[in-house]
């Protein structure tokens, strides 16, 4: 009796990522093509309102953190995950600081407005920053492993 086998050609899985890549650039081409048409007949308003305005940035913050993987793949393992997240969070910290400075300074603006204009953005700004952290360590420690 013949038995099923799973073929696990990597040319087919290849393809089929292909494929999946073409359907979600067409996908995407859509969101962006409707929201547009939002955006001329209703405004800023009127695009936010429609419901593929939430698709459209989730679906772009995934592609963002799964994009993240793949380039810390691509990164020398020698460099120390520690201390680009220590630059990244300088560097965010200043701007946001000077986000936060320029919003108090802006007519109808408060100080703390501009403290928790500027407390957002680094709270939303140091989530990529962790999470790459994190994929770094653990790429290091598996490489350090494998030594």
């Amino acid at each position: 009796m013949m038995s099923l086998q799973r073929i696990n050609d990597e040319r087919l899985i290849l393809k089929n990522l292909q494929n999946i890549r073409v359907a979600y650039a067409i996908q995407t081409l859509g969101i962006i093509g409707v929201l547009g048409y939002d955006y001329i007949t209703k405004g800023m308003d009127g695009m936010k309102e429609n419901p593929l305005w939430i698709i459209f940035i989730v679906s772009t913050t995934i592609l963002a953190f799964l994009s993240m993987n793949i380039s810390v793949d691509y990164e020398n393992n020698k460099k120390s995950p520690k201390r680009g997240f220590v630059i990244s969070i300088v560097v965010l910290t200043l701007i946001c600081t000077s986000i936060g400075f320029f919003t108090a300074l802006s007519e109808g603006f408060t100080v703390m407005d501009g403290v928790f204009i500027g407390g957002i953005f680094l709270i939303c700004g140091m989530v990529p920053f962790l999470f790459l952290f994190g994929i770094r360590k653990k790429r290091r420690d598996e490489f350090s492993d494998d030594e």
